[in-house]
Formats: structure tokens, sequence, C-alpha cells
């Protein structure tokens, strides 16, 4: 077949193409546009610093791609890009919906693209704290038993535990590699009051959207080792912003709100707090703190010990005093007593003396019997006096040794106490109720399964 030959309506693709871009910015040039877009086909030049992508539109219903064209950036562009991901910690990456200011340009030997001029952080935070407080709203519909929104706060199962009266046996769940976890064995092996912790490392990934799941699959492990955990610690070391995200992610805050160990986190953010934070038992901001909270709770039990231990010894020292002068009060009355009754036979006798002078001899032996029948008197009624007396002290002895709480507790009595306070008022006591029992040499901690009135 022939070629046509050349003729002046025959031009050279670079012509037209050149024609092309006369057209297109003839309309274009100059202007700029802001749209919304999905980010695909991402590569970064870090050599050049230029961005390659392509921006697309997909339908919502069907997502299927219904606009597309090719995109880059560089220089000032570049900067905005760099910007972008320091404000909101979200990667310029595939599949991200971002609003873009763009120009319209045409390359002769390029085509048709975008070049992006600057990139709206408002628009994409606002999308994340969309998508949060829609996960937030979901966790409270489908999951009424244990989440509940109370004001502006959540409460869950988790956040209505109580921590043991020591917390002592914990499982972190945390990078092993990571500072944070150094600075939170380091604070705790370092506490001044010289306690002791057993501390389990459970190494996770817990930075990126991609690691909520094996994340959560680490707590389900915990879960599963039977160990008798007094706490679960997840920590967080450094990184990007955007590794919080997947600390709002759906079913790992479900977990959370629901596992039956009071849970602490530490991951290391200053700003807002993230769905699992609302979740958990206790939120602190670094994992320093966190070892501080456990540190801080242990002291406080410790104090209430030493305030105890100070209660007993002053109110054992005022019954003694009490006592001991009871006993002396009781010994000075016995001996004036006793003194009076011989002042009286003493008078008695020095009366009727005068009588045993002038007296014949037989009624001074008469007499003299008489004095020897009341001496006896007086011995027997001393003796009587003083084995009354006797019996009095002993049974005030007695009723200092039952009335002693230790000889009570010997008898096979308990003491019940509720937070730490003696309790008799059974109204005050529920199922699920954790009670202390203290028996003579044994202080048992129960939790009450069920409760019968009589």
């Amino acid at each position: 077949m022939n070629k046509p030959a050349l003729s002046p309506a025959v031009i050279t693709l670079l012509d037209l193409n050149r024609q092309i871009r006369q057209a297109i910015d003839g309309v274009f040039n100059g202007l700029t546009f802001w749209i919304i877009a999905d980010i695909t086909s991402y590569t970064y030049k870090s050599e050049t610093n230029y961005h390659y992508f392509e921006l697309v539109e997909k339908d919502k219903l069907s997502s299927i791609i219904v606009a597309r064209m090719a995109g880059k950036a560089w220089g000032n562009a570049s900067i905005n890009i760099t910007n972008f991901e320091e404000a909101t910690g979200q990667k310029f990456k595939n599949d991200i919906n971002v609003l873009v200011q763009v120009s319209v340009q045409y390359h002769v030997a390029y085509g048709l693209q975008f070049n992006l001029i600057d990139i709206d952080t408002n628009f994409t935070l606002g999308q994340f704290e969309q998508q949060r407080n829609a996960t937030l709203a979901r966790l409270v519909k489908e999951n009424p038993s244990f989440i509940i929104k109370v004001g502006s706060n959540y409460l869950t199962n988790n956040s209505k535990l109580y921590f043991n009266k020591v917390i002592q046996q914990i499982a972190v769940i945390a990078s092993i590699t990571s500072a944070g976890l150094q600075d939170f064995e380091h604070t705790l092996a370092s506490n001044t009051f010289n306690y002791l912790f057993k501390v389990d490392r459970y190494d996770a990934k817990v930075q990126g959207e991609e690691n909520a799941k094996p994340l959560l699959e680490k707590l389900i492990e915990v879960y599963h080792s039977k160990k008798v955990y007094d706490a679960i610690v997840i920590i967080r070391g450094g990184g990007a912003q955007s590794d919080f995200i997947l600390f709002d992610n759906y079913e790992l805050s479900r977990a959370i709100a629901k596992f039956p160990i009071p849970i602490i986190t530490g991951i290391g953010h200053q700003k807002n707090e993230t769905i699992v934070d609302l979740m958990a038992h206790s939120a602190t901001k670094t994992p320093t703190k966190a070892a501080e909270l456990i540190i801080a709770h242990n002291r406080i039990f410790e104090e209430s010990l030493i305030r105890m231990q100070k209660m007993i010894i002053i109110n054992s020292q005022q019954q003694l005093v009490l006592h001991t002068k009871a006993l002396n009060n009781f010994k000075g009355y016995f001996f004036r007593d006793v003194l009076r009754l011989l002042h009286e036979h003493q008078r008695h006798i020095m009366g009727i003396s005068g009588i045993f002078i002038n007296m014949p001899i037989m009624l001074l032996t008469n007499q003299r019997k008489d004095v020897a029948t009341l001496i006896d008197k007086i011995k027997t009624f001393n003796r009587i006096f003083l084995t009354h007396k006797k019996i009095k002290i002993d049974h005030y002895q007695s009723i200092v040794k039952v009335m002693s709480p230790q000889h009570i507790l010997n008898k096979g009595f308990a003491i019940i106490k509720l937070n730490g306070n003696i309790i008799s008022n059974s109204q005050l006591i529920n199922t699920g109720t954790e009670l202390i029992i203290q028996l003579a040499k044994t202080e048992i901690i129960t939790i009450v399964k069920s409760k019968k009135q009589r």
C-alpha cells in the first residue's frame, strides 16, 4: 500500500502537541483549581525531590474510577506536602482522599497533567475527626452493654475495674527495642520506695495503622496466658503523628473496653486522646507517666497501712493507760479500806484496855479470849476481803482480756473490712464487692459471690 505524499496538511507529532499546548495554555494559563480526589500510583524520587502520582475520582456507589489525571509536585509543592504530613500525621501515599490546589499543564513529551501547588491540611484533619467520631458513635451504638457515653466521657467495663491494692505483676505490650519501654522499666526499677515489680514483655509493633490487628492479637495472647496480672500497660515509643491512627481502630478499642484486666496506656501523645485512651482504665501521656501512676498507686496503699499501724499503736497505748489508771485506783481503795478497819479495831481495843486493867483475872482472861476471837475474825475478814478484792481484780483482768480484738479473733471470729474500714452493716455489701476478712493470724481478700438475708 503506498504511503500518502507529504502535503501542507500533514504535520509532525511535535508540532501538533505544541498546538495543543498553546490551546490549553490559552484557556488554563495562570488558573488554579482546588479539587478533591484520591491519590494512586504514587512514587517519590528522593534524589530530585519529585512526587509523581495520579489523581482519581471514584463513583460513590460502585467505587469505579470515573476520572483520572496524572500529577506531580516539586519545589515549594514538595515542601507543602512535607508540612501536610507533619501537621496531619498522615503520610502522602496511595488511597488517601485529599483537597489539593493544582494547575493544568500540557507537556509536548509527557502529555496532559496537573502540577500540585498546595494541599489543604484542614480538609484531611476534618476527615480524621469525622472518622474518629464515627468510630466512637459506632462503639457506643453496637456495644451498649460495656461502653456508655456519660457527658464527654466514656464508661467501659475496663474503666470500671478496680486496681488491686498493690500493682506488682505487669504485662507490657510494646516494641522491645523502643526507648519508651526502657523509660518505663527504668522508672519502675529506680523508684525511691524500693517497690519490686515483675514485668512480662509482649513484643508488638505499636506504630502504623496496619499494626492494629497484630496489636489486638497480642492483647488476646496476654489473656490466653492465664497469668494473673494486676495491670496491662500499652507503651508506644517515638514516631510520627500518623502512628496514632492505629489507636483509633474500632476492633482494638472494642477489645480494650471489655478487657477483664485494667489497662494503662502510655503511648506518648501530648495533644488529643486516642479512642484507645478513652476505652482504657487509665490513660497517661508517656511511658514514664504510666510507671509513675503505678508507683503512686502502690504508695497510697503503703501509706494506708502506715496510718493503720499508727492508729493501732495509739489505741493500744490509750487502753493501757486507762486500765493502768483503773488498777491504781482500785489498789488505793483497797489499802484505804484495810487501814480504816484496823484503825477502828485499834480504837476499840484501846477503849476496853482500861477495863481489863481494873477487872479480876478471870474477866481479863475472858476478855483476852474475846480479843483472840476478834483477832481471828479480823484475820478471817481480811482474808475474805482480800479474796473478794482479788476476785474483782481477776474479773477486771478478764474483761480487759476479753475486750482484746486479738482474743476475739483467736476464738474463731473474724473482722470484715470494706475499703480498709471495719463494717457491720450488710447493706454495704453487694455481689462482686471485694472484702478483706481478718482472722487471728491471716488476712484474706475475697469477692462476694452471693448474698442471703437471715
